[in-house]
């Protein structure tokens, strides 16, 4: 694995030691990235971003590479944990960074510093983690208003989305689909 574009393009990230973390592939984080750019006027540039199940961390630290203030990573894994602080101590963020290890499901309440604009979240597929995990940014107060959310999830899922959720665009890459959607609070 590698950071695809930024400052940091070329650097190589390290893997998982098991099967149980499935990191986002190269190809795919390049995809999502092209999008968030071209898309959705280049969201990562300057922005708080919140990286749910983690795993290796990929997705926050490209986020970080191209150009996001600050990444909370979550996982409730001690391995993804340690490898998400592994990976972005060797390329110098951590004062960029916060990692939490808890379960994306039962997040709790945001500190009132935190509010975040871009959300990336990359469950275990086909296990129905998705609409609780929404939940618990929604009700946790995790989320700014119109904040944009990458759920990544396997092609044959069919999603419903928690109230105030609002799907904007579903694209397939091979056996995944990737969702954008934002956070619409009732006002």
């Amino acid at each position: 694995m590698r950071i695809i574009g930024g400052r940091l393009k070329g650097r190589v990230l390290r893997g998982p030691a098991n099967l149980a973390i499935r990191p986002t592939s190269d190809r795919l984080r390049e995809t999502i990235f092209n999008i968030l750019a071209h898309a959705y006027d280049n969201a990562v540039e300057g922005a708080d971003v919140l990286d749910l199940f983690a795993g290796t961390g990929a997705m926050g630290i490209e986020a970080l590479s191209r150009g996001a203030r600050h990444v909370l990573f979550v996982d409730r894994e001690r391995e993804s944990c340690a490898l998400i602080a592994a990976n972005v101590g060797a390329l110098g963020l951590t004062a960029s960074a916060r990692i939490l290890r808890r379960d994306a499901c039962k997040l709790g309440k945001a500190g009132s510093a935190e509010r975040f604009g871009l959300a990336f979240l990359d469950p275990p597929y086909g296990r129905g983690l998705v609409p609780p995990a929404l939940t618990a940014l929604r009700d946790g107060g995790f989320l700014a208003p119109g904040a944009l959310i990458i759920i990544e999830e396997s092609a044959g899922v069919e999603l419903s989305m928690p109230e105030n959720f609002i799907t904007r665009d579903v694209r397939r890459s091979g056996e995944t689909q990737i969702l954008f959607v934002t956070f619409e609070p009732k006002i």
